[in-house]
C-alpha cells in the first residue's frame, strides 16, 4: 500500500493571494496571517502575489487568471462576505464557494479558501484575529500541504 501525504515545506513554491477589498480590514488580518503561514513554512516573500479585487463576487475571475497563468504553484482566496439584512449574502457566499471549487477542477490547481461567511462583524474579527485560529493562515498553509500532495501525485 502507497500513501500519499503533502508536507508543510513551501521552500521554492510560487504563491498567489485574491484578496476583496470589501471589508478590508478584516481580509488585511486575514492576509497578514496568510503570510505569517506562508513565511513559516518557507515561502519567500519574493515568490508571492497579490492581487486585490473589489469584492468577494469578483475573486473567482481573479483566481481563475493566476490559476491559468501558470506562474504559481498554489493560491490563496481571503475575503468575508458578512450577513446583512437583505439576501446579497446568498448572493454572493455560496457562488463564489462553488466557483472556487470549480476552478480548483477544471485547473488543477490547489487553492486554499479563506473567504469568511459569517453571520456578524465579530465572528470576522474572531476568524481573522492574530492568535491561532486566523483562517487566512490556516488557508495558507493547507493551500502548501495540497500543492505538495498533488505534485506527490503528479
Amino acid at each position: 500500500m502507497t500513501t500519499f501525504e503533502g508536507s508543510h515545506d513551501g521552500k521554492g513554491m510560487r504563491v498567489g493571494i485574491v484578496c476583496s477589498r470589501f471589508n478590508e480590514f478584516i481580509v488585511t488580518a486575514l492576509l497578514d496571517g496568510a503570510k505569517r503561514g506562508l513565511s513559516a513554512h518557507g515561502v519567500s516573500e519574493s515568490n508571492v502575489d497579490v492581487v486585490w479585487v473589489p469584492g468577494a463576487f469578483e475573486i473567482p475571475i481573479a483566481t481563475k487568471a493566476m490559476a491559468t497563468s501558470g506562474r504559481y504553484d498554489t493560491l490563496v482566496t481571503l475575503g468575508a462576505v458578512i450577513r446583512g439584512e437583505t439576501a446579497h449574502f446568498e448572493y454572493v457566499a455560496g457562488p463564489v464557494a462553488d466557483s472556487i471549487a470549480q476552478i480548483q477542477l477544471e485547473t488543477g490547481m490547489p487553492i486554499g479558501f479563506a473567504v469568511l461567511t459569517v453571520e456578524n462583524v465579530e465572528q470576522a474579527v474572531e476568524r481573522s484575529g492574530p492568535g491561532a485560529g486566523n483562517k487566512g493562515e490556516e488557508a495558507a498553509i493547507g493551500a502548501i500541504e495540497m500543492a505538495n500532495v498533488l505534485k506527490a501525485l503528479r
